[in-house]
């Protein structure tokens, strides 16, 4: 809206209203603007849910090994994360930008998934939440309408075939094709080339290729939006750890839509020049700052907690941002901490029910999501279960165990972005 107002301004040579254009301007106050917000807002929503009593018991002072109690704690902290992230999207942002809609879109109806979850949980004091099935429904909805957005959308395009060459001492950018065109290629690192082409999987289809390749990339959007949020769902289990990971996450991401979005560095680096997703900058700049604002009071020990409505949220957001940068087959690696944690609680699941078809009780693990088992002591494991891993033997603190998972987040995101060089 600031955005639209200030452009208009300009015209009229309004002192400083030219700097509105420059997405780094707008992107850099996103992030401060969101910082504040969630900061500001955070205060007053933690006072308005304790005055509700309006809590969900965590763990208590029996169980936690250091004997921190998290009895009380307001939950749906999530909802200061949303707050923090649409307002400065709303008001910094081009609003007739595709990219900036969707995620605006994901961001509302995954807020809302997650708040029914935490709904049921608080007010009706069901441990369980929402049904599973409904939830499965929700993201595999939201990843449905954003891939059938992206197909059908006249603006979702990207140019592919962009070089910098150098003529008389300086570069100038060629474009090998007249403009942007819709594409079915995707980054893939350590690969010369970079790209996968969605219809080139689907060769065997013939003559409909192209029509199949959308189909699985449609496929690929559900797939990924539900695999990311869940696993987010499953690292919000420690104070600051989800928050923390993110927010790490988010600057990653944001870097890769940078230079999406800016035809010099996407030639530099041999990926996809995509047209309209500096939006998507400004965008991660109000997500970083609301995580990292939401940090103050979620930090050890937690003052709030983000429950499904932030972390559901979160995932969601970060799933699409990068199917729209066309960077969602460098998850694995980006959301690494994320990808363990669920495939614990898979191998977990998995093994464990395999024992009792034998009539063995069995653990892979002391206890999952695995940061579950850095904090749960070797002396108290069930003697009649056998488990493969039981160290450490001793307890990590929650803490130590939280900063050590940022600074995996850390080097997996550095990791990533080095990759666009290397193939």
């Amino acid at each position: 809206m600031l955005y639209y107002l200030f452009r208009f301004l300009e015209n009229f040579g309004i002192p400083g209203a030219h700097v509105w254009g420059y997405i780094s301007f707008r992107a850099l106050l996103a992030m401060v603007l969101a910082l504040i917000i969630s900061a500001w807002f955070g205060e007053k929503f933690i006072k308005y849910l304790r005055s509700k009593q309006i809590s969900e018991v965590q763990r208590d002072s029996k169980i936690d090994p250091f004997g921190t109690s998290k009895i009380g704690i307001p939950s749906m902290g999530g909802v200061i994360i949303i707050v923090a992230i649409l307002v400065p999207a709303l008001l910094l942002g081009r609003m007739r930008n595709i990219y900036l809609i969707l995620m605006i879109i994901t961001t509302i109806w995954l807020g809302i998934l997650g708040g029914l979850d935490d709904y049921i949980k608080i007010f009706r004091h069901n441990k369980e939440g929402l049904p599973g099935k409904f939830k499965i429904i929700g993201q595999v909805g939201i990843g449905l309408i954003v891939g059938l957005i992206l197909w059908s959308s006249p603006d979702a395009k990207i140019n592919e075939n962009i070089t910098l060459e150098k003529t008389s001492n300086k570069e100038i950018v060629v474009r090998h094709s007249s403009e942007a065109t819709k594409s079915l290629k995707t980054t893939i690192p350590f690969v010369k080339g970079h790209n996968l082409d969605y219809a080139q999987l689907m060769s065997f289809c013939g003559k409909y290729k192209t029509a199949a390749g959308w189909i699985l990339f449609v496929i690929m959007t559900i797939f990924v939006v539900t695999a990311v949020s869940n696993s987010a769902n499953l690292n919000d289990g420690m104070d600051g750890m989800c928050a923390g990971n993110s927010a790490i996450i988010g600057v990653a991401l944001g870097i890769f839509a940078y230079v999406s979005s800016h035809i010099e560095f996407a030639s530099y680096l041999n990926i996809m020049y995509i047209p309209g997703s500096q939006e998507l900058v400004v965008f991660l700049c109000a997500f970083v700052g609301a995580l990292i604002g939401f940090l103050w009071y979620n930090a050890y020990p937690a003052q709030i907690f983000m429950g499904d409505t932030g972390s559901l949220t979160i995932g969601g957001i970060i799933g699409v941002g990068a199917i729209i940068i066309h960077k969602e087959l460098m998850l694995p690696i980006l959301c690494g901490v994320f990808l363990v944690e669920s495939l614990s609680v898979i191998l977990q699941v998995w093994y464990a029910k395999s024992g009792t078809r034998k009539g063995i009780k069995r653990r892979i693990f002391k206890r999952t999501p695995l940061h579950d088992t850095f904090r749960t002591s070797s002396d108290l494991l069930d003697p009649e279960i056998k488990y493969v891993f039981t160290k450490p033997k001793s307890v990590v603190h929650e803490s130590k165990i939280t900063i050590r998972f940022w600074i995996v987040s850390i080097i997996l995101a550095v990791l990533t972005i080095i990759t666009l060089k290397i193939r």
